[in-house]
């Protein structure tokens, strides 16, 4: 799976390189312990950032404040991680709120990826992994702190009484910002299918009808409400489209002529959880497509088509063995 595997639940007991007294021994055990923590960190940071590279920084921020504190009065490591992480998350979002005058309605956070280098089956383990694209996007609808609270107890059972100093405000305030994060999720949620199976056949049904330029066949696998957003990184030609038609047109405007060209390729993947795809031309990554599919039509088309973006995300992006590199339907 790229890029991170997701880590375990919260813990609230005494970390495994930690002395029976609580406190750690030296350098060499205060960085094996956090070793031990760093997937579930790094969990953490890219559900409150939904950037990867944000989520890098974030999680080295915390081990040079560990480092420079030398584990000192550090009793329940998990817990003092989590709470440095979320208050250097906290405050990289309220930046980020300051600066951020662009609309959000086409950004879309980074996607965990996995490419299956095997039968189909093997993407139901990565679905159970993963958090939706959409639940991503609307986490970037919420405030900082409905965000962090959310995403700590809602996510990582993280207490009330512990995130309530992280945000500066008492528990039972804490608990009604998680409550308003839930009513904003709830209603912006799709139920997804569940059978990835299923999800590919409605894809590939997709990616046939767009290559083919057929107008009616892209309808009919498109729900009437179906939202299409394209972030290529740049404000002026991200976009966001709504409806089954306007979709379908754009499709065979843009897509079709991506899909048919020689260097294309067409890489079958698993995209925040769901099926999807990566296009590549002459081998390097131009687009990374997931679908939201429910009820055997597709509600959602996410697409970053930010070049360099896709660098970082994809770093020496390696296409499928030879008999699986192209997952292509038929023309």
């Amino acid at each position: 799976m790229l890029p991170w595997p997701l880590g375990a639940g919260h813990g609230s007991g005494r970390g495994p390189c930690e002395r029976e007294d609580g406190t750690m021994h030296d350098d060499e055990w205060l960085a094996s312990a956090f070793e031990q923590h760093r997937p579930r960190l790094r969990a953490v940071a890219y559900r409150m950032l939904g950037s990867f590279a944000e989520a890098d920084d974030a999680v080295q921020d915390t081990w040079l404040r560990l480092s420079r504190s030398q584990g000192a009065q550090v009793h329940n490591l998990g817990g003092w991680l989590t709470t440095v992480l979320a208050r250097v998350c906290l405050n990289l979002l309220r930046s980020r709120t300051q600066r951020r005058e662009e609309s959000l309605d086409a950004h879309l956070p980074d996607p965990i990826l996995a490419l299956p280098a095997s039968p189909l089956p093997d993407e139901q383990a990565v679905l159970a992994d993963s958090v939706g694209l959409a639940l991503m996007v609307v986490l970037d609808t919420l405030s900082p702190d409905e965000r962090l609270v959310f995403v700590l107890h809602d996510m990582f059972e993280v207490p009330f009484e512990q995130i309530a100093g992280i945000v500066g405000r008492t528990p039972n305030a804490a608990k009604q910002l998680a409550s308003r994060a839930r009513r904003r999720v709830a209603g912006a949620q799709i139920p997804a299918s569940p059978d990835v199976v299923r999800q590919r056949e409605v894809v590939d049904a997709f990616f046939t009808a767009a290559r083919r330029g057929d107008f009616e066949a892209l309808v009919a696998v498109l729900h009437p409400d179906v939202q299409l957003r394209t972030d290529t990184g740049t404000p002026a030609t991200s976009m966001l489209i709504r409806g089954a038609a306007a979709v379908s047109r754009q499709v065979g405007q843009g897509l079709r002529g991506l899909l048919t060209a020689p260097p294309a390729q067409l890489h079958p993947a698993v995209v925040a959880g769901s099926a999807g795809a990566i296009l590549t031309m002459h081998g390097r990554p131009v687009s990374v497509i997931a679908f939201t599919v429910a009820d055997n039509a597709i509600r959602r088309v996410d697409a970053i088509a930010d070049v360099e973006r896709l660098e970082r995300m994809l770093p020496g992006f390696s296409p499928l063995p030879t008999g699986q590199r192209d997952r292509r339907p038929p023309a």
